[in-house]
């Protein structure tokens, strides 16, 4: 990808502010990022916790990475290059969402510790949450939705992360979560207890 600068730009301030929205849904923006190997859950649980906000009348939106990709990103491949800009792209279109009020949920595999530093630094702290699909490789492998690992192990797919390309986990994420142990509901209870415990959903009222 070509790196241009924008050039006779500038910003404009609306006239509604960020708390304004938030405060017609009731919530905080967020960016929760999940991230970890194929097939580790991150889809899955990205939809379920989509899923059961909603159910408590919140407005949550899920960025899937293969989603993306047929539209928005469906110019980038998987070099290393197209990789970062691919994830670069989702932060900015998720501070964008973040500003809007929105409980934002991502699911990429984003294997690059300073990619998704970036994206972190998109966003005022407490407002970018990352969760680690802490789910083991052999998990991950057995599982193999989409046939890749096969076609990894028999050589027909360079550069798979896991296999033949490095995936370096969050050292310090704001959850770790292991689908091997966790159902899709017990995780996503997990998650939502957090976005409470910060303050940006409220608890279910009694």
């Amino acid at each position: 990808m070509t790196n241009i600068k924008a050039t006779n730009i500038t910003w404009h301030e609306g006239h509604v502010e960020r708390g304004e929205r938030e405060k017609l849904l009731e919530q905080k923006g967020c960016l929760i990022w999940f991230t970890g190997l194929s097939g580790s859950g991150k889809s899955t649980i990205a939809f379920t916790v989509e899923h059961a906000l909603v159910q408590r009348g919140h407005l949550a939106y899920v960025l899937d990475g293969d989603n993306v990709r047929h539209g928005l990103n469906k110019n980038l491949g998987f070099s290393a290059a197209d990789r970062e800009e691919n994830i670069r792209r989702i932060g900015e279109v998720g501070k964008l969402f973040v500003d809007t009020g929105v409980i934002t949920l991502t699911a990429f595999i984003s294997p690059y510790k300073a990619d998704r530093d970036n994206n972190r630094a998109l966003l005022q702290p407490g407002e970018f949450v990352e969760v680690l699909m802490d789910t083991p490789l052999d998990v991950c492998e057995e599982r193999d939705p989409k046939g890749l690992y096969k076609k990894a192990r028999a050589g027909e797919i360079k550069g798979f992360t896991g296999i033949d390309d490095p995936y370096e986990a969050p050292e310090n994420p704001e959850l770790a979560i292991n689908t091997a142990k966790l159902s899709p509901q017990e995780a996503s209870a997990v998650i939502i207890e957090y976005l409470e415990k910060k303050g940006l959903v409220p608890p279910l009222k009694a």
